[in-house]
């Protein structure tokens, strides 16, 4: 289950801010997107959602019991789902087929454009929509905690028995196609 974020995060923020100064030129930020009454740098430094509170309720604290049953938890920053939810797969000879990941934010879509960030390298470096996910067999209760907080989730795809992370895109470039990355 993924818990939806349309901001980067900090990780990633600076080839964000080289795409931006190289196709707007120095005062890049004070430039309005797609004629709305926000600046690119607004869109750019969008807050990052913070998960803890819902976390906490699915996992548990020291104050009461688990609420839903949870295999891993991968924060979606530098790195993107390739490394992050890498990191948590890599030693069990698992992988991941993501069949329907959050699609990244206009924004995103467009700072990728602009630098020409291939898609391979965009679910690499960023969070393309994705700031959590969680790796559960109990996607809907899952999916309840974090909407009483607020979160948007989505079951976006499953664990396998085979290493690796596929992920069907849904990039700036090459949308539908299935990108692969080896752990």
């Amino acid at each position: 289950v993924a818990l939806n974020l349309e901001g980067f995060r900090s990780n990633g923020i600076s080839l964000v801010r080289k795409n931006m100064q190289d196709a707007h030129g120095k005062d890049w930020h004070n430039l309005s997107f797609k004629k709305s009454n926000r600046t690119l740098g607004d869109f750019a430094l969008k807050p990052s959602r913070i998960y803890s509170a819902a976390v906490i309720e699915m996992i548990g604290s020291y104050k009461q019991e688990p609420k839903t049953e949870i295999h891993g938890i991968a924060h979606i920053t530098g790195g993107g789902i390739p490394g992050k939810l890498g990191r948590v797969l890599g030693s069990s000879g698992l992988g991941a087929v993501i069949e329907d990941p959050f699609a990244p934010s206009d924004f995103m879509l467009y700072t990728q454009e602009l630098g020409n960030v291939r898609d391979f390298e965009a679910y690499r470096t960023w969070n393309m929509g994705q700031g959590m996910i969680i790796i559960t067999p109990e996607p809907h209760e899952v999916t309840l905690i974090a909407e009483q907080y607020g979160i948007k989730p989505k079951l976006i795809g499953e664990i396998i028995d085979k290493p690796g992370i596929v992920i069907k895109n849904k990039g700036a470039f090459s949308r539908g196609q299935y990108l692969t990355y080896p752990l």
